[in-house]
């Protein structure tokens, strides 16, 4: 692979464009230049300016008219992802859309069919399918020492109250498409992307001053599949275990810095039968089922050279990804295809709490 430099544009300079995308892309100079980035605000273009050393617009529709660009990363407020997304799709250009990609399902069809269409790639920054962590679990479950997996719990809770923009349905807020976004794209990896989920959902608004939720308690089930018991919570004040896993021969729990695991070897069990008679001890005393097991135990600490943050660590992994598929036709790691089987999932979500989002219809974007 030649190591051809992607020259990048940025739309938006907020909390993502500027302190995820900006930083992390400057810091990849040997792959991508920030060669220009658009934000309303004077303010932010100048910082921009000062900070990456590009050209700074005041619209993305200036910026893209202006620049040679290999690839525009769309870190526009929510509601703007689908329209930029699809308009950025149908004038040629490679897409690195912030999540969440769309607010429904139909939405994500039009962008891959415009993806398609065009020939361009449509990502998607679900960075969190990098995390260590996570990584380390995906390995320890395929090495089957856990035998079959029953279930899995994945939880992103705190306690938090929030009044910002990302708390408003109209602005495609609320927990779920946000914070659970990362972690229900954890979930459908391991569920498995080739079936729709049987949706159980209970959604609250807690501690938002938004009228999105901020309380999600997801399960998902399928035949074959292991049960998903997911929960994003802002009003958690012990939060515990991130990962919990149950499987047939042992189990896993930790977070993001830690993980453990324990697990017995079934040739080293002792046999058993099932019996239909009253169990006794040795005294022919009542007794119970009980069998000594040999435990067999592992663990995994968050190591990363040169003192980074597992946070920037995925974006890195996510833009290396990237760059692999545009620059060497990779494919995509983190396909659209993946997110709208999130997407599917939320709208069930929405459509079993009506007390928080009323029916809507789902008009297709025009672009």
């Amino acid at each position: 692979m030649s190591e051809s430099i992607l020259k990048v544009g940025i739309i938006g300079q907020g909390r993502s464009g500027r302190d995820i995308h900006g930083f992390n892309l400057a810091k990849l100079n040997r792959k991508f230049e920030i060669a220009a980035v658009a934000d309303s605000l004077p303010e932010r273009q100048q910082l921009a300016e000062k900070e990456f050393g590009c050209r700074a617009y005041g619209t993305w529709q200036e910026m893209i008219a202006a620049e040679q660009l290999d690839l525009v990363v769309n870190a526009s407020p929510s509601h703007q992802h689908v329209p930029i997304s699809l308009e950025l799709l149908n004038r040629g250009f490679h897409v690195l859309c912030e999540k969440p990609l769309a607010r429904t399902s139909a939405e994500v069809d039009q962008l891959i069919e415009a993806s398609e269409r065009s020939g361009k790639l449509l990502a998607v920054f679900q960075q969190s399918r990098y995390m260590p962590a996570y990584v380390r679990i995906r390995e320890v479950i395929a090495s089957g020492v856990l035998g079959r997996i029953v279930q899995l719990d994945f939880t992103s809770n705190r306690f938090v109250r929030r009044w910002d923009w990302q708390t408003l349905q109209s602005n495609n807020g609320g927990s779920l498409l946000n914070l659970g976004s990362h972690v229900l794209d954890q979930a459908l990896q391991l569920f498995g992307g080739d079936i729709m989920p049987e949706v159980t959902c209970v959604m609250d608004r807690a501690n938002t001053f938004g009228d999105a939720e901020d309380y999600v308690k997801l399960v998902l089930r399928g035949e074959g599949r292991p049960t998903v018991d997911m929960e994003v919570s802002s009003c958690s004040m012990f939060p515990g275990d991130q990962f919990v896993i149950q499987g047939t021969n042992g189990g896993l729990r930790g977070n993001n810095e830690r993980l453990e695991w324990r697990y017995f070897k079934p040739e080293e069990a002792p046999e058993q039968q099932l019996t239909t008679e009253p169990i006794v001890d040795k005294n022919g005393l009542p007794s119970y089922c009980r069998e000594t097991l040999t435990w067999h135990s592992g663990n995994w600490e968050l190591a990363l050279e040169d003192g980074r943050d597992d946070y920037n660590y995925m974006a890195e992994q996510l833009y290396h990804m990237l760059y692999r598929a545009i620059v060497g036709g990779d494919p995509l790691e983190v396909t659209p295809q993946q997110v709208r089987q999130q997407l599917a999932v939320i709208e069930e979500c929405r459509r079993q709490n009506p007390q928080i989002y009323a029916p809507q219809s789902s008009e297709p974007v025009r672009g």
